[in-house]
């Protein structure tokens, strides 16, 4: 094998459809990339699980392997879940090198495809009394929150909308529902929801439901724009991850990470130890994990 292996690290849901996006969207970064192994696993609840993508390249012949975390936000499974597990595929295959790379993060790619939705269902006269409501997940890590809060004043900026407000429909506020009232109170006439996910899955299914139900009952137009999806711009980002993982150019921001500097309510993470994911598929192991479409995970920062 002449060019290193790049394997993509998602998070699993237990939902197929996004299982079946993720999947697609790998199989579409091989186009990108010709002479390059590539494979796909999940640090959780769906499979294949990472170690077995490992293995599955290490079988064709990989020596040498790049780890893409495929996630919009550097959080918890980036900083702390996909590296301990790395730790230990580098005990499992001593001969073989990994290298891995930062997470999608804030970059225009991104934001040109959060664009793209918002065209998609907006027209041009419309956009300047349209508010924009950004939802992420939400994550226990500040960090992470505060860059979905980044994401939506770099969408505010240079652009016709009223205003861009940020919401989560878990784990932190403003809630999606808070969101939307807020919308309301600064006096939008119309809500644009963008549910800031890659792939389908139970929580951008329950931003669909929930934001349409709140423009029924309320009385304003409510609409919900596609998530981002398998968009050529993401796969190129991926190509760049990877690129950057191979020219040891890999460069997280660590400013505000709670693993690194004493955050106030977050001091006991600085220097903690990672703590992998025991994928349910792996050593038969116990996972004590509900869908992470619903909650967060244990009392560890994510």
């Amino acid at each position: 094998m002449n060019q290193p292996a790049l394997l993509i690290a998602g998070h699993g849901s237990r939902d197929e459809q996004g299982v079946r996006e993720f999947l697609s969207f790998t199989d579409g970064i091989r186009s990108l990339l010709p002479g390059v192994e590539v494979a796909g696993g999940f640090i959780e609840l769906s499979r294949p699980p990472v170690p077995d993508a490992v293995d599955d390249l290490v079988v064709r012949g990989a020596t040498d392997i790049a780890v893409v975390p495929l996630m919009l936000l550097q959080a918890g499974h980036a900083k702390d879940d996909i590296p301990a597990l790395l730790a230990r595929e580098r005990l499992r295959h001593p001969g073989v090198r990994f290298r891995y790379s930062r997470a999608l993060g804030v970059h225009p790619h991104v934001l040109t495809v959060v664009d793209d939705r918002l065209e998609e269902m907006l027209a041009l006269d419309e956009r300047a009394s349209t508010a924009v409501l950004v939802v992420g997940r939400g994550s226990s890590d500040p960090d992470a929150n505060s860059d979905l809060f980044k994401v939506s004043r770099l969408m505010h900026e240079g652009r016709p909308y009223p205003m861009v407000e940020t919401s989560f429909v878990g784990i932190t506020t403003p809630l999606l529902q808070q969101g939307l009232e807020r919308c309301i109170r600064l006096g939008a006439e119309r809500i644009a929801v963008v549910p800031y996910f890659l792939f389908t899955g139970v929580l951008e299914g329950r931003i669909r439901a929930e934001s349409l139900r709140f423009g029924s009952e309320r009385g304003i137009d409510v609409r919900v724009a596609r998530y981002l999806g398998e968009d050529p711009l993401i796969a190129r980002l991926v190509v760049d991850r990877y690129r950057e993982a191979l020219e040891g150019d890999a460069r997280m921001n660590c400013d505000m990470c709670i693993h690194r500097v004493a955050l106030p309510g977050f001091a006991h993470e600085v220097g903690a130890p990672a703590t992998p994911h025991y994928h349910p598929d792996i050593d038969g192991r116990p996972h004590h994990h509900d869908d992470h479409d619903h909650h967060d995970h244990h009392v560890k920062v994510r």
